[in-house]
């Protein structure tokens, strides 16, 4: 215990005297609750931190890149198309190319184009699924709403493209052409 001695008018009579118990550290947190007594020091407090989502909204935004490609049949498989159509026409006999090999020669155009958008497409819909699942597999906290929104468009346009893309490998979308039998 430790006295306290105030003086107010300057004389003795007036003095008045206050203990004031100083308690050990120990007693004053026996009284708190035991949630506030612990405090953890060790800098370890990003777990309570929402994540930017930096991560998952790369994820996101370039399954929705592959997913436009997808759309677009992109420049890869124009390159490829064009080299097939240069070794077609540079292996046909002298007199030249048929009416039904020049129209195969593009039909198997479309399908290469089909393939490869069929791949960009599935890459899209792959992405857009871990930018939603990553979150919870890494187990480090939720998604922020701007990456799902971007990871569910890159879902829903990679499933558009997939569709497209087996509708023009299957030949709903430039089927089998046939040359007429005059040439």
């Amino acid at each position: 215990m430790t006295e306290n001695s105030t003086t107010t008018g300057g004389t003795d009579a007036e003095s008045e005297t206050e203990f004031v118990a100083l308690g050990s550290e120990n007693e004053e947190e026996s009284n708190l609750p035991e949630e506030l007594i612990e405090i953890d020091d060790d800098g370890s407090d990003d777990e309570d931190v929402p994540g930017t989502g930096a991560v998952s909204g790369g994820f996101s935004f370039a399954g929705l890149a592959l997913a436009i490609v997808s759309l677009t049949t992109n420049w890869t498989s124009g390159v490829v198309v064009s080299h097939a159509q240069y070794v077609q026409e540079v292996h046909a006999p002298s007199t030249g190319l048929t009416g039904q090999e020049t129209l195969n020669m593009t039909e198997n155009g479309w399908h290469t184009q089909g393939y490869w958008a069929l791949i960009f497409a599935a890459a899209a819909v792959l992405f857009g699924a871990c930018a939603l699942l990553s979150p919870s597999i890494l187990l480090s906290g939720r998604t922020p709403s701007w990456v799902k929104a971007a990871a569910t468009s890159a879902i829903i346009v990679g499933v558009i493209g997939v569709v497209l893309a087996l509708l023009t490998v299957t030949g709903v979308f430039g089927g089998h052409l046939v040359a007429p039998a005059s040439s």
